[in-house]
């Protein structure tokens, strides 16, 4: 496997990019918690405030809902570079996996990174009562994994636990010798790492980690009709229907052309908060968030004496009580597998990554 590229520092017009949008995030300290829970911009909240006032004030009306999603839906197509035909809307990773864990064959195999968060491992899982099998691999060791037995590859393109990047083209080249179709996971990735979901017969991103959403958006995305036949819509409801305000009772059948038939009925604020952030995001650009997300990454291991790396989250492994150090700097952090997790996104600076190395050098040896 090749090692995911280190970006170029960014451009003087993608710094400009980042700059124009930065005053939107007000974070009381300094927040590196991207990967557990993205930091909304203003126009988020603001959304959000208007939507209540309007459920508060009874002047809402259901069918305004469909802008805000229908929004996220375009946006979220060009940030992936599919049409917006090819994106189904649901609340989280795990409804969309359980659906493509029902399409695998009776007796195949199912390939996953050893360590991969559950909601692409369960779904899986649970089919083992009709001999689904899954196998837990090294990421680095995935497209040498792949062979005439395994009928699905699901891998996220950066691992929760520590930003791993995946080398998708490689799994994907790989896949694709013996037939084996592919889903990644860009919860983790999607919104500073560019992706091609045309190039993958499925992804599958929730929204309120890099995509600054309220909890409740997730995307699939289908890259063909022959991966859409091989679903089936188990969770179709009303929203999917091809006229969803006409589709709300009784028999026939009727629903949506190509992959909004596996929509699922949407938490509308979440969509209001889901819709304002995409707008933000493409303001500035996959390939700026990118480079600007990596650079104040490298910047931090610089700052601690660490080689740079291609990814935007910095897994770090200490024997010290790192608690009342993050505390004490106003810097918000997460821990897994016993290492700490720092994530650097568009609401970060230059700043946010000197105070952490400031700060974690000393404890970090």
């Amino acid at each position: 496997m090749t090692s995911p590229s280190i970006p170029a520092p960014p451009s003087l017009r993608e710094r400009d990019a980042v700059a124009a949008v930065r005053g939107e995030f007000t974070p009381s300290g300094v927040y590196l918690n991207t990967t557990s829970l993205g930091l909304p911009p203003r126009r988020a909240t603001a959304a959000l405030a208007a939507a209540v006032e309007s459920w508060r004030t009874g002047t809402a009306v259901p069918t305004d809902y469909d802008d805000s999603l229908e929004a996220s839906r375009e946006a979220f197509a060009r940030l992936v570079s599919v049409t917006p035909d090819r994106v189904a809307v649901g609340p989280q990773t795990s409804v969309f996996a359980g659906i493509l864990a029902a399409a695998v064959p009776d007796g195949a195999e199912v390939l996953v990174a050893r360590g991969e968060f559950t909601s692409i491992v369960f779904p899986f899982l649970v089919h083992a009562d009709r001999g689904v099998t899954l196998r837990e691999v090294p990421l680095a060791a995935m497209a040498d994994e792949i062979g005439e037995a395994t009928a699905l590859v699901a891998v996220a393109a950066a691992q929760s636990a520590d930003g791993a990047l995946a080398d998708l083209e490689a799994i994907r080249s790989a896949a694709r010798a013996v037939g084996a179709r592919v889903l990644v996971d860009g919860t983790q990735s999607v919104g500073w790492l560019p992706l091609d979901a045309s190039r993958f017969d499925y992804t599958v991103t929730s929204g309120y980690k890099w995509l600054l959403a309220a909890r409740g958006t997730c995307f699939l995305t289908v890259a063909d009709d022959e991966a859409f036949t091989r679903l089936r819509p188990s969770n179709a409801g009303w929203y999917a229907g091809a006229d969803r305000w006409d589709s709300l009772y009784g028999a026939p059948l009727r629903l949506a052309p190509g992959a909004r038939a596996l929509d699922v009925s949407p938490a509308w604020f979440s969509w209001v908060t889901q819709a304002a952030s995409l707008e933000l995001l493409l303001e500035v650009g996959p390939h700026a968030l990118h480079a600007h997300s990596v650079a104040l990454a490298n910047r931090f291991r610089a700052g601690i004496g660490l080689e740079p790396g291609a990814s935007a989250v910095v897994s770090l492994a200490s024997d010290a009580d790192l608690e009342p150090v993050l505390a004490g700097e106003g810097i918000a952090a997460s821990v897994r597998e016993g290492r700490l997790r720092l994530a650097f996104h568009v609401n970060n600076d230059e700043r946010d990554a000197d105070v952490a190395a400031e700060a974690l050098a000393p404890v970090l040896g």
